[in-house]
């Protein structure tokens, strides 16, 4: 009789643990793209959680002319490459940590960084700016552009 109540014990607590570690992450859920033009007609990314402590990042997006598309790639926050599926501008993107607000982005495509993010999540956690440098193949910054994304859900 004890083993079975351990085993539960055990197995309550593990579901625990794995509730908490999905809610952990205020970045999960939808977010939309709040701008002005130039900006894409529509700009959706959504965050659930992936494996034990990582996360999918999926983009919908529909440009000016009306064309959808979507891509999106995986992360467990180690600044490893994952490879992204659907970008035909960036083939691996790695995220890290820099703190419980704040992510770095790297893009790359054949091997060359061509995008860092910095990602900020206000205190709220219903506001996420970010700010996009842009790298050309030498590796020199060419453009930075902003965006703010508003929490759907």
């Amino acid at each position: 009789m004890i083993k079975i109540l351990t085993g539960a014990l055990v197995v309550i607590a593990l579901a625990g643990n794995m509730i908490s570690a999905e809610k952990a992450n205020p970045r999960f859920g939808k977010w939309k793209l709040k701008s002005t033009a130039p900006a894409p007609a529509s700009n959706i990314m959504t965050y659930e959680p992936f494996g034990k402590r990582g996360m999918k990042i999926t983009i919908d997006a529909v440009n000016r002319d009306g064309a959808k598309s979507q891509w999106y790639y995986t992360t467990n926050f180690d600044g490893k490459d994952e490879p992204i599926t659907g970008n035909p501008g960036s083939d691996h993107g790695a995220v890290r940590v820099i703190t419980p607000a704040i992510n770095e982005i790297v893009y790359k495509k054949d091997g060359k960084i061509t995008q860092i993010l910095t990602n900020v999540l206000s205190p709220d956690s219903n506001t996420l700016g970010i700010i996009y440098m842009h790298q050309d193949a030498e590796g020199k910054t060419t453009s930075v552009t902003f965006a703010t994304y508003e929490r759907m859900q």
